[in-house]
């Protein structure tokens, strides 16, 4: 062996640890690095699932929930000409049936725009977009100018300006106290149509 060979032996050794190190370090990176990566994506999915499955489940809660309306008002005339207000403390329209709308504690105001209107209270009511009409139910009262009465329930067209009720109905009017089976308001409430098991007291002047 010569002098040049021995003194190049050592550099050659430690070149080839370095070289053996670095191929070392390459190996574990060529498995680490794929397995980083899979492991971000797999995060990234998870992520992405996660926020799906739960925006999923919020949705329908949201979409399920019926239109309020906080005192609403509705404005409207009849075929006539005559109009009428209607307000009530809540309308929520119906989630099953779109045309349907359920009023809270409601009042009516028919022929506002007259001398005498009449204002009709009640505890609830139905109010039906497609069909224009109104009902009226619970501890219904009718004040007017000409008469002031309580019955259990009321149903108001829209469309004709007519109001009718099947029930009891009883109170007083121009000419005394009355009670009916049913009744009908007509002509901006000038004209009271009673029927059914008619009684009354009438007042002389």
């Amino acid at each position: 062996m010569t002098d040049a060979a021995i003194s190049a032996a050592p550099g050659s050794r430690r070149d080839f640890a370095r070289w053996r190190r670095r191929s070392r370090m390459i190996r574990r990176l060529r498995v680490l690095l794929p397995g980083a990566i899979a492991l971000i994506l797999l995060t990234m999915g998870g992520f992405v699932v996660h926020a799906t499955v739960m925006g999923g489940r919020a949705a329908p809660a949201e979409d399920d929930e019926p239109i309020q309306l906080v005192n609403p008002r509705f404005v409207g005339r009849d075929d006539q000409g005559r109009a009428f207000v209607l307000t009530a403390q809540v309308a929520v329209r119906d989630e099953g049936d779109y045309q349907r709308v359920v009023l809270e504690k409601p009042t009516l105001i028919l022929d506002e725009e007259g001398a005498n209107p009449t204002r009709i209270t009640a505890k609830s009511g139905v109010y039906r977009e497609d069909r224009r009409v109104l009902n009226l139910d619970g501890g219904v009262k009718m004040n007017g100018a000409n008469a002031n009465f309580d019955t259990a329930s009321s149903i108001f067209n829209t469309a004709t300006g007519e109001l009718e009720g099947q029930g009891q109905i009883s109170g007083v009017g121009s000419l005394g106290e009355i009670t009916a089976k049913s009744y009908g308001v007509y002509d901006k409430g000038e004209r009271l149509v009673f029927k059914g098991g008619v009684r009354g007291q009438i007042n002389s002047k």
